[in-house]
């Protein structure tokens, strides 16, 4: 029989808690008891040291051919609020970003139906050229997939293509939910779960770096987020290629689900991220990404399990088009005031995870 007894006695003890175990957590009413394993958890593996680095998100476009239920940034072409970047204002932004201190780009946008494969092999390029000390992190596996279907080539080409370019690491978006039957409720034209995990599984293999993202407080159950996480865990048992696991709390401002969904609360986000550090025991780095989750809940977590805050952001569209009333962008010196009147030690650094410097 589960109880909290036997949970803790495996936490204590470096033991991987099961499926079961984590959906027992999920129906627990006892926040900080949870909150206390995921503590010890994180402890074990990054001390009291909370990392963040300075970084900047470029979205090209928001022209996408598919329609997602929860999404409020994709537009169809010539639709009001549409956009397309320029090559040189992309190049723009990532030599300001530089400029600024930024050791990362961020790039990720919409399903363009007109744009080539060539389009973004050339802004990797540029932006390689135009910046080169920035590390490149790009490209959601649903973009790949789209990628090698509008370009005919394998996924593994246009990793390898992209690679050459520029291409650094991946982020993790495109997960939400892996289970099929909630992504048939909020996301049917994307690519299924399992195709999602084929292609992380393809970039671990060709020897990029993810991260891995997982969008609750929509139509999931607590059981779909503890089967997510487990596909998660079981392929980084295979690849060891996730970085860090990202829950994104679901916006449901301006969503098409809006009418049915209120999204989370500070409870749900915190026991959420918590629950996720005792049971990833093989991810190193829990990310609270503050955008979606708003700063104080961000800083709270970091009693949660939480070691990692994202970064500075700069102009971060897609959560906001959702809804996020956070801000837009964070200075340096404000992450590293969040981090220390928690009571945690910041660490910038780079994407890899490397560090730059402790503060």
């Amino acid at each position: 029989m589960t109880t909290f007894a036997t949970i803790s006695a495996h936490v204590h003890a470096g033991q991987r808690v099961t499926a079961d175990e984590a959906l027992f957590l999920f129906n627990s009413n006892d926040l900080l008891a949870i909150g206390e394993l995921a503590a010890l958890a994180n402890k074990r593996k990054n001390g009291a040291n909370v990392f963040f680095n300075v970084n900047r998100h470029i979205n090209p476009t928001n022209v996408c051919v598919n329609r997602c239920a929860f999404c409020a940034f994709s537009r169809t072409a010539g639709e009001d609020g549409a956009y397309t970047l320029a090559l040189d204002e992309i190049c723009r932004k990532a030599r300001e970003a530089a400029e600024e201190g930024a050791t990362e780009v961020h790039i990720v946008g919409g399903l363009h139906p007109d744009l080539a494969f060539e389009f973004y092999e050339e802004t990797l390029n540029a932006i390689r050229h135009t910046a080169p000390t920035l590390h490149i992190k790009a490209f959601t596996a649903v973009e790949i997939e789209y990628f090698s279907r509008i370009s005919g080539l394998t996924i593994e080409q246009v990793l390898e293509r992209l690679i050459r370019a520029g291409l650094g690491s991946m982020p993790g978006g495109g997960a939400e939910i892996l289970v099929e039957e909630v992504r048939q409720k909020i996301c049917p034209e994307k690519i299924s779960g399992a195709r999602w995990l084929e292609i992380i599984r393809l970039a671990h293999l060709a020897g990029l770096k993810t991260n891995a993202t997982m969008l609750y407080g929509h139509v999931e159950t607590v059981s779909d987020r503890v089967a997510h996480m487990e596909l998660l865990r079981t392929l980084q048992d295979e690849t060891g290629g996730f970085q860090a696991f990202i829950p994104l709390a679901f916006q449901a401002e301006n969503s098409d689900l809006k009418l049915d969904i209120k999204g989370t609360s500070g409870l749900d986000d915190l026991k959420t991220l918590a629950i996720a550090r005792i049971f990833l025991d093989n991810f190193d780095h829990i990310k609270a990404y503050w955008i979606m989750l708003g700063e104080k809940i961000a800083q709270v977590s970091l009693a949660f399990g939480v070691n990692d805050l994202d970064g500075t952001v700069v102009e971060e569209k897609i959560g906001h088009d959702a809804g996020a009333t956070s801000p837009q962008s964070q200075t340096k010196e404000g992450i590293i005031r969040l981090i220390r009147k928690a009571g945690k030690t910041p660490v910038e650094r780079d994407t890899l995870y490397h560090p730059i410097r402790s503060f």
